[in-house]
């Protein structure tokens, strides 16, 4: 059974940072692709960040220039550096992973994040 585990979240008053982690139960090349997401109360998730295999990167338009999304692959974690933070980053933030076989999904428990302005 495939778990990720979130941590890191916290509250913070904007500028501030934070950095978020997702550690997996299984070996990170089991995974084509690897994303945060968020999501707030009456809205949709939200995809944040995202690394593929091959190693490209995506990042939303919002956090460009202020996240920063990282992964290794030897300790199995994958990480979220959050820089300037604002009031709209307030969200539950989600680890997904992608199974190369099969394309599995799977999500973590989520992780809370509260800006104050």
């Amino acid at each position: 059974q495939v778990q990720l585990v979130e941590s890191g979240g916290g509250s913070v008053q904007a500028g501030g940072s934070l950095r978020l982690s997702c550690a997996a139960s299984v070996s990170f090349f089991s995974f084509d692709l690897m994303r945060w997401y968020r999501q707030v109360p009456g809205k949709e998730r939200e995809l944040v960040a995202g690394i593929h295999w091959g190693g490209d990167y995506e990042y939303a338009d919002s956090v460009k220039g202020r996240f920063t999304m990282s992964r290794d692959n030897d300790r199995g974690t994958l990480a979220l550096q959050m820089d300037s933070l604002k009031a709209e980053d307030t969200a539950v933030y989600y680890c997904y992973a992608r199974s190369s076989h099969g394309g599995f999904a799977f999500w973590g428990q989520g992780t809370q994040v509260t800006v104050s302005s």
